[in-house]
C-alpha cells in the first residue's frame, strides 16, 4: 500500500516568505503559482457595474415606446444589442476574475534531472519564401538551435511548404554558420540568440573586453556575409551551379511546381554523428529540412498538415518526448525557455497531467503607441492568465511546448502518473542519414493519412482556420491540463502586421475560425461537457464569440446616428436620473480598460488606438468572419488560410514607425470603414446643427448622449478622414473607395430623413 505524504516547507527568499508543499516523493516543486494582486478593486468595479447594468435593463423595459410610436423597433434593437454586450461582459469578467501567474525554479530541475533531460524536437514552419523571407526563417532556426540545452537532445526541423530551393539554400548556410554562432552564444551568454536581432539591438562591446570585442566583430561580419549571399541568391531567383553541388539540390531537378512535387527530406546536421561538431568540438543539434509531398488532387491542410507531417517524420528520426512549435518569424528571445517548460512538465506532483506549456505571443516591432493594437498585451497578460486559473490556457499555435504523446491523441489516465517523461529518450542510431531520409519520405506523402486518424484524433485537427485553438481544446477534453507561463524575459518575439489591411485580415481569420468551432460539434459546451470545467468552457467563448460581436457593434454605430438625424432620442435625457447608470457603466468601463491597458505596459494614446481598432475589427474583420462562417455552414463557402506577410519595404516601414495609418489597396473592409466614418460625421454635424437651430433646451437634453456617441466615433475615425481627403500619397484611401463611401453614407442619411 502506497501512502502519499505532503509536507509544507517554509523558506525565506528575496525578502518574501515562501510556502511550498512537498510532493509525494518528498521533493520540492519545480514551479510556484501565485494569484494576481489588487483583485479587490477589480471585484468592486465588477459588482458595481452589475448594479448599473441592471438599472439600464430596467430603464429599457420601463421606457419602451408604445406600439406604433416612432423609434420603437430601433429601441428594441438597441436593447437587444445591449443584452448581447451584457452577456459578453460576463464572459470577459469570468476570465478576468482570478488570473494566476507561474514562476519556475530551474535550479531544482538542474539538480535533479540534468543527466536525464528529455529529447526536444523543435518545429519551425514556413509556407512562402516571398512573404516569409528565408533570412528571417533561418534567424528563427539559429535562435532555437542555440538554446541553453544539451545539444545531443535538441533537434530542429524546418517545414517548408513553399518547397523553395532558396529556403533550402538559406538553411544550408545556417547549418554552416551555426558551427560558429552556437559556441559564441554559449561562451558569452548572448541574449537574444537570433543573429539579426542581436546585432541590430546590441551595441558593440567596449574594448575593455578585447576577447569578446574581437569575436563580436568577426561573427557579425560572417553573419552579414552569409545574409548577403542569401539575399543575392533571392534577388536573382536561382542558386548558382557551384552551390548546387550539394546533394540536396538534386531534389529540385524533379520539381516544376511548389504545389506539385515529391517529398524532399534532408538531414543537414546529423546529431547522432560524432563528426557533427562546432568549431570548439562540441556536438551540434540535429537539423532537418522537410518539404512534404504536394499533389494538386490532395488537400494539404495548411499549417496543421505540415505540423502533422513533422510529428511523424521526427518520431522516426529523433522521437523527442517534447515538441516545441514556433512560427518562422517567432525567434527565441530567451535561451532558458526549454528549461522553463520542463519545470512544469517534469514536476513530480503535477507534471504528469500537463500536456502543453503555452508561452505568450509577443512582438518586436510594436510602435510606441501600438498603432494597430497588435501587441495583444491585455490578452497575453490578463486573459490567458485567467484561462490558466479556469482550467488551462488555449493553444495559440506558436511558442508552445507539447508532450508528444498528448499531441498524438493519447488520453490522460491515472496510469500517466506512474510514467516518467524521460522513459523513451531514444534516437534511431542504427540507420545512417541517407537511409533515414529515404524511409521517412513516405511519412510525409500525400496519401499517408488516408483512412487514418491523423487530423481527427491524432495530431493537429483539420478543417478549421484556427487549428491551434481546436487542437488545444481537444487535448484538454481528453483529460490533460495545460499551463500558461510568462517569463520575466520574453520567450519569443515575432513580427506584427504593419498595415491596417494585414491586421484586419488576420483578425478576420481568427474570428472566423473561432466562430466555426463554436457552431460545430467541438463547441466547448458540447465536447467539453463534463470533460473540462464549466468556467473554462465559458472562457473559450471570449474568442469564439468575437465574430457575432459585429452585429451589435454595427447596430450601435449605425442606428443611433441615423435617429439623431431624425431627432429621435434612444437614450435617457440628461436631466433624468436614468442617465446615471449609463454614465457610470460607460465611465467605469473606460477607466478600468485604461487602467488595465497601462498596467500591461501601454500608453494613453495606445489605449485610444486600441479602442479605434476595437471598432474597426468588429465592423469589418468580425463581420466578414461571421458572414463567411454562416455561408460555410450552408455550404456556400469553403475554409481558407491566409498567411500574413512578414515583408515590409522601407517606405512602409517608415510610415509604420511614424504611426501613419496605411490604406492603399481597395478592399470591402475599407469601404465599410469609410462609409461608417462619413455617416457618423454627417450625423454628428447634423445633430449639432439641430441643437443650434432649435433653441429649445429639451432638444439638447434628449439628444446629447447620441451626439456624444457620434462625436466619439468621429474622433476615432480621424485617421480615416485624413486618408480620404487630406493625404496625397499612394497609401491614402483609394479614390474608388472614397466615392463609394460618400455615396453610401449620403444614401443612408437620405433614407433616414425621408
Amino acid at each position: 500500500m502506497t501512502v502519499e505524504c505532503y509536507i509544507k516547507v517554509t523558506a525565506y527568499r528575496d525578502g518574501v516568505v515562501h510556502v511550498w508543499k512537498m510532493g509525494r516523493d518528498g521533493q520540492l516543486p519545480l514551479f510556484e503559482t501565485k494569484a494576481a494582486k489588487g483583485r479587490i478593486l477589480f471585484r468592486l468595479y465588477a459588482v458595481s457595474t452589475v448594479v448599473g447594468i441592471c438599472l439600464i435593463c430596467v430603464y429599457r423595459l420601463t421606457h419602451l415606446p408604445e406600439e406604433g410610436e416612432v423609434g420603437r423597433w430601433a429601441w428594441i434593437g438597441l436593447f437587444l444589442s445591449e443584452l448581447w454586450y451584457i452577456l459578453y461582459w460576463f464572459v470577459i469578467m469570468s476570465v478576468r476574475w482570478n488570473p494566476i501567474y507561474r514562476y519556475t525554479i530551474k535550479d531544482r530541475l538542474t539538480q535533479r534531472y540534468e543527466k536525464v533531460l528529455p529529447g526536444v524536437d523543435i518545429f519551425v514552419c514556413t509556407a512562402n519564401p516571398i512573404i516569409e523571407p528565408p533570412t528571417m526563417v533561418i534567424n528563427t532556426v539559429l535562435s532555437v538551435m542555440a538554446y541553453d540545452y544539451t545539444p545531443e537532445k535538441l533537434s530542429v526541423y524546418l517545414s517548408d511548404d513553399g518547397g523553395s530551393s532558396l529556403t533550402f539554400y538559406a538553411l544550408l548556410e545556417a547549418a554552416q554558420f551555426s558551427k560558429l554562432w552556437l559556441p559564441f552564444c554559449k561562451k558569452f551568454k548572448v541574449e537574444p540568440r537570433c543573429p539579426e536581432a542581436y546585432f541590430s539591438f546590441t551595441p558593440e562591446p567596449h574594448y575593455d573586453d578585447p576577447l569578446m570585442a574581437g569575436e563580436w566583430s568577426s561573427i557579425k561580419k560572417l553573419y552579414e556575409d552569409m545574409r548577403n549571399r542569401i539575399e543575392a541568391a533571392i534577388n536573382v531567383g536561382y542558386i548558382s551551379d557551384e552551390i548546387r553541388k550539394h546533394k540536396g539540390f538534386a531534389e529540385w531537378d524533379l520539381v516544376s511546381d511548389p504545389r506539385n512535387h515529391q517529398t524532399i527530406l534532408q538531414m543537414l546536421i546529423d546529431g547522432r554523428d560524432g563528426k557533427a561538431v562546432d568549431v570548439e568540438g562540441q556536438p551540434l543539434p540535429t537539423l532537418v529540412y522537410l518539404s512534404r509531398q504536394k499533389r494538386p488532387d490532395y488537400h494539404h491542410n495548411y499549417k496543421a498538415g505540415a505540423l502533422n507531417a513533422l510529428i511523424r517524420v521526427s518520431s522516426r528520426i529523433t522521437n523527442g518526448e517534447i515538441i516545441l512549435n514556433v512560427d518562422c518569424d517567432m525567434y527565441s528571445n530567451n535561451s532558458e525557455s526549454v528549461r522553463d517548460a520542463l519545470c512544469f512538465l517534469m514536476d513530480e506532483e503535477r507534471g504528469h497531467e500537463i500536456a502543453y506549456v503555452q508561452f505568450p505571443q509577443c512582438f518586436n516591432n510594436i510602435t510606441k503607441n501600438d498603432l494597430y493594437a497588435s501587441s495583444l498585451n491585455v490578452i497575453m497578460e490578463v486573459e490567458i492568465a485567467g484561462f490558466d486559473s479556469n482550467g488551462g490556457p488555449c493553444y495559440i499555435g506558436t511558442g508552445c511546448f507539447h508532450r508528444r504523446e498528448s499531441l498524438c491523441g493519447k488520453k490522460y489516465s491515472k496510469e500517466c502518473e506512474k510514467e516518467q517523461i524521460t522513459r523513451n529518450n531514444d534516437r534511431n542510431r542504427e540507420e545512417n542519414a541517407c537511409v533515414l531520409e529515404e524511409t521517412c519520405k513516405v511519412l510525409a506523402s500525400c496519401s499517408y493519412e488516408d483512412n487514418t486518424q491523423w487530423g481527427k484524433e491524432m495530431g493537429l485537427k483539420y478543417g478549421c482556420p484556427v487549428e491551434d485553438i481546436l487542437t488545444g481544446l481537444s487535448i484538454q477534453c481528453r483529460g490533460w491540463r495545460s499551463i500558461y507561463f510568462t517569463p520575466e524575459r520574453k520567450a519569443f518575439l515575432g513580427s506584427a502586421p504593419t498595415t491596417l489591411l494585414q491586421s484586419l485580415i488576420q483578425h478576420k481569420r481568427w474570428s472566423e475560425g473561432d466562430f466555426q468551432i463554436f457552431l460545430s460539434s467541438y463547441c466547448p459546451f458540447i465536447c467539453g461537457h463534463k470533460r473540462i470545467p464549466l468556467k473554462l468552457q465559458i472562457s473559450y467563448c471570449t474568442y469564439m464569440l468575437w465574430a457575432p460581436n459585429c452585429l451589435p457593434t454595427l447596430y450601435y454605430v449605425f442606428i443611433p446616428s441615423l435617429y439623431l438625424l431624425k431627432g429621435i432620442s434612444l437614450f435617457p435625457k440628461i436631466s433624468s436620473l436614468w442617465i446615471l447608470p449609463f454614465a457610470y457603466v460607460i465611465s467605469s468601463s473606460c477607466a478600468y480598460s485604461l487602467g488595465e491597458f497601462i498596467w500591461c505596459g501601454g500608453t494613453l494614446l495606445g489605449w485610444w488606438n486600441d479602442q479605434r481598432m476595437w471598432v474597426f475589427r468588429r465592423t469589418t474583420s468580425y463581420f466578414f468572419g461571421f458572414s463567411e462562417t454562416i455561408l460555410k455552414l450552408f455550404g456556400f463557402s469553403k475554409s481558407s488560410f491566409a498567411v500574413t506577410s512578414k515583408v515590409t519595404d522601407d517606405e512602409e516601414s517608415e510610415r509604420y514607425k511614424k504611426e501613419v495609418m496605411e490604406f492603399g489597396a481597395p478592399s470591402p473592409m475599407f469601404t465599410i470603414l469609410a462609409t461608417l466614418a462619413l455617416l457618423n460625421l454627417f450625423t454628428f454635424v447634423g445633430g449639432i446643427i439641430r441643437v443650434i437651430t432649435n433653441k429649445q433646451a429639451q432638444v439638447l437634453d434628449s439628444l446629447l448622449l447620441q451626439i456624444l456617441l457620434s462625436g466619439v466615433l468621429v474622433f476615432l475615425n480621424l485617421p480615416v478622414y485624413h486618408g480620404l481627403f487630406f493625404r496625397k500619397d499612394t497609401t491614402r484611401m483609394p479614390y474608388s473607395t472614397t466615392y463609394q463611401s460618400i455615396a453610401l453614407a449620403l444614401l443612408a442619411c437620405s433614407v433616414a430623413l425621408y
